[in-house]
């Protein structure tokens, strides 16, 4: 039976309930365009040519651990309606010391605390929201077209050989792209 939430339907989450988000580990992370439109450029040649908005989805990706405390890249790519990186947390000791996420490069007239809409959330889902609409307001404020399915995908990454096989997949992904799922 599907619930509701203040009298409005409600998607039960996807993410594992059994795991918090906040927690030291690397996350897989597949982020589409609505409908899987190709917004941030096409494959040419097994190779990603970025369009306008590829290029600024690319950059903020890269500025996420100037934002983030305790958080790095992995492997990453942008194909032509998706992305598909590793987010790795990595707290001292493990002790649950709050992950901040502080994301995007400063517009102007957002100053402050105020300008991260997830921020103290300190999760995965905080990060990856904030990375998001950054990209959005970016876009919007350029006028480029733009649009996320809403939500993301995540994996956490329960050992090393499971890292590799996904890293050398996101590698690949270009090289692949006739035959990948997202290509429609």
């Amino acid at each position: 039976m599907v619930k509701k939430f203040k009298g409005k339907y409600r998607i039960e989450s996807i993410r594992a309930q059994w795991w918090d988000y906040g927690w030291n580990g690397a996350y897989f992370i597949t982020i589409c365009t609505k409908n899987r439109q190709h917004f941030f450029g096409e494959i040419q040649n097994g190779k990603m040519v970025f369009s306008s908005l590829g290029i600024i989805v690319n950059i903020l990706w890269h500025e996420i651990p100037n934002h983030s405390e305790h958080i790095s890249l992995g492997e990453f790519v942008v194909m032509p309606n998706h992305i598909h990186g590793i987010l790795l947390i990595d707290k001292p000791d493990g002790d649950g010391m709050a992950v901040e996420t502080r994301h995007a490069l400063s517009l102007p007239g957002t100053t402050g605390k105020n300008r991260f809409q997830n921020q103290g959330k300190n999760t995965i889902s905080s990060i990856v929201g904030s990375y998001k609409s950054a990209v959005t307001r970016h876009a919007n404020r350029l006028e480029i077209q733009n649009g996320w399915q809403a939500g993301f995908h995540d994996h956490i990454i329960r050992n090393h050989a499971e890292y590799n096989r996904i890293k050398n997949y996101i590698i690949k992904n270009p090289q692949n792209w006739r035959g990948d799922k997202f290509n429609n």
